[in-house]
């Protein structure tokens, strides 16, 4: 019997499009692969969500890299770029609402660098959250079995009763690895609240 829904942030809770990021800033057409490349596409990205690296140390060697004209776009990017495209999912907050109001146990299980403190209270629906692991805390990623077990160990959970939701196959396999149910979210909400009534999950369909 599920008693826990699990959701991961990035194209779930919130939108995530860094293209689009990149697109919105006053960056000269040409120069936008190369900042989306070195900032979001960077080794330094992965080790800032791991939390083996810090936020401005990631930043200094990112802008090594970079042009001076691109600094200041990249330094928006990696520290501010909730505070100007931090965008809902459009529905899972009455989604997340809706499960606590049936007395579901909600949890964030996200890759997510050491600022998500900062903005998670400005998403729709975190309100409802009872808790949660991020990345950078732990000094682990999805799909490592180890931040699922890191979950499930923290607020005495069992893998049985966890349902997760993930934009990801890979971090979904990762949680079937150890017991859990979950589904794919696409942005396809009425899918999503099926895959929730096949497990038992009396969401409105």
């Amino acid at each position: 019997m599920i008693r826990n829904i699990i959701f991961d942030m990035g194209n779930v809770l919130i939108q995530w499009k860094p293209d689009l990021f990149v697109e919105s800033l006053d960056v000269p057409e040409e120069d936008r692969p190369l900042l989306l490349r070195e900032v979001f596409g960077s080794v330094e990205w992965i080790q800032m969500d791991r939390g083996t690296l810090s936020m401005e140390d990631g930043l200094t060697a990112i802008c090594r890299r970079l042009p001076e004209r691109l600094r200041g776009p990249a330094r928006e990017l990696t520290l501010n770029w909730w505070r100007r495209w931090l965008l809902p999912m459009e529905g899972m907050a009455d989604l997340v609402r809706e499960l606590k109001e049936l007395g579901y146990g909600i949890y964030l299980l996200s890759n997510a660098k050491e600022d998500l403190p900062e903005y998670f209270p400005l998403i729709p629906g975190s309100e409802c959250f009872d808790d949660g692991i991020i990345s950078a805390r732990w000094k682990l990623l999805k799909p490592q079995p180890e931040i699922y077990q890191t979950l499930l160990r923290e607020y005495g959970l069992r893998a049985e009763e966890c349902f997760f939701i993930d934009d990801l196959n890979i971090n979904i396999e990762g949680a079937w690895f150890v017991g859990m149910n979950g589904a794919i979210f696409d942005g396809d909400l009425s899918r999503l609240r099926r895959a929730l009534n096949d497990a038992g999950v009396p969401v409105k369909a």
